[in-house]
C-alpha cells in the first residue's frame, strides 16, 4: 500500500515508471515479433536497427525545426571588466569608437557627438520598434542594475546600437543558411541617461519621468552568446545514424556469410 501510494503521489517516481514501461511496451513487443520469427540475435539487430532509423529522423526533424529536445537560447552577455562605461571618454580606450573622444561638460552635445562618432565606427543604430531593441535593452538594464551604478527608476534606455553578427558561409544572399555554422562577434551598446530625482507624494500618481540634461549619459556594452539550440537535437542526429549504418553493415555481413554458406557444397556425411 505504501508503495502504490508513493507512486500515486510522487510525481518524480510516476514519471520515471511511465516511460520505463512505454519503452519496455514499444521497443519489447517489436522485439518480442521479431525474435520470434527471425531468431533473438537476427530480431535484436533488426529492431535495433530500426530505432536508431526512427531515432536519426527525429533529430533531423528536430534539427531542422528547432523542436524537441532544446539547448540554451541565444542571450546577451556582459563584457567581462567592459560592461558599464560611465564615462564616454573611455568608449575609444575599450575599442567601441575609432576615434579619441574627450567630453566637452555639456551632456546633450557629448551624446549627439558619441552618437555620430558610432555611426562611422560601423555600429548602427536600432528603431525602438524593433524586438532587438527592447531585448537589449532591458538586459542591459539589467546589467546596469546589478553593476551599482543606479537603481532601478533613476534611468531610461534612449539608444542602443548593434554590430556584428554575421553568419557564414550563406548562398544567395541570406535566404539559404543551413550551413552558416560560424559567427562573427555580435555587440551591443546600450546608451542610458540619468533622470532627474522626482518626489513621490502619498495619494499622487508619480510625475513623468524627466531626463537629466546635466549629466552624461551612461553606455552599456555586451556581447551576444549564440547558444546552442539545435546542438542536442544534432547530437542525437549524427549518432543515430553512425550507430543505423553500423547495425546495417552487421545485417548485410550476416546476409553475405548466410549466402557463402549456403552456396558451398555440403560435406559428405561420414558412414
Amino acid at each position: 500500500m505504501h508503495a502504490l501510494l508513493a507512486v500515486n503521489w510522487e510525481w518524480e517516481l510516476r514519471g520515471t515508471l511511465i516511460v520505463i514501461i512505454s519503452v519496455a511496451v514499444l521497443c519489447g513487443s517489436v522485439y518480442l515479433i521479431l525474435g520470434t520469427n527471425m531468431g533473438a540475435r537476427l530480431g535484436f539487430l533488426v529492431a535495433l536497427a530500426g530505432l536508431a532509423g526512427w531515432m536519426f529522423l527525429m533529430g533531423a526533424i528536430w534539427w531542422s525545426y528547432g523542436k524537441g529536445l532544446l539547448g540554451p537560447d541565444a542571450s546577451w552577455k556582459p563584457v567581462a571588466n567592459e560592461t558599464v562605461i560611465r564615462d564616454s571618454g573611455q568608449l575609444y580606450e575599450v575599442g567601441i569608437i575609432e576615434e579619441p573622444f574627450t567630453p566637452s561638460g555639456d551632456a546633450s552635445a557629448d551624446a549627439a557627438a558619441v552618437q555620430q562618432e558610432l555611426i562611422d565606427s560601423g555600429w548602427t543604430k536600432l528603431d525602438p520598434a524593433l524586438p532587438a531593441f527592447q531585448q537589449a535593452g532591458s538586459n542591459g538594464s539589467v546589467f546596469f542594475e546589478e553593476s551599482g551604478a543606479m537603481a532601478a527608476g533613476e534611468f531610461v534606455v534612449v539608444a542602443v546600437y548593434e554590430k556584428g553578427g554575421d553568419r557564414h558561409p550563406t548562398f544567395w544572399g541570406d535566404r539559404i543558411d543551413f550551413l552558416a555554422f560560424w559567427h562573427d562577434p555580435h555587440y551591443a551598446l546600450v546608451e542610458v541617461a540619468p533622470l532627474v530625482p522626482q518626489r513621490l507624494e502619498p495619494g499622487r500618481a508619480p510625475a513623468r519621468p524627466v531626463i537629466d540634461t546635466e549629466r552624461s549619459h551612461e553606455y552599456i556594452y555586451m556581447v551576444r552568446d549564440p547558444g546552442s539550440k539545435r546542438q542536442p537535437a544534432a547530437i542525437i542526429t549524427i549518432s543515430s545514424l553512425i550507430i543505423f549504418l553500423i547495425l546495417c553493415w552487421l545485417l548485410h555481413r550476416r546476409d553475405r556469410y548466410v549466402r557463402a554458406n549456403r552456396a558451398a557444397k555440403a560435406l559428405p556425411a561420414k558412414a
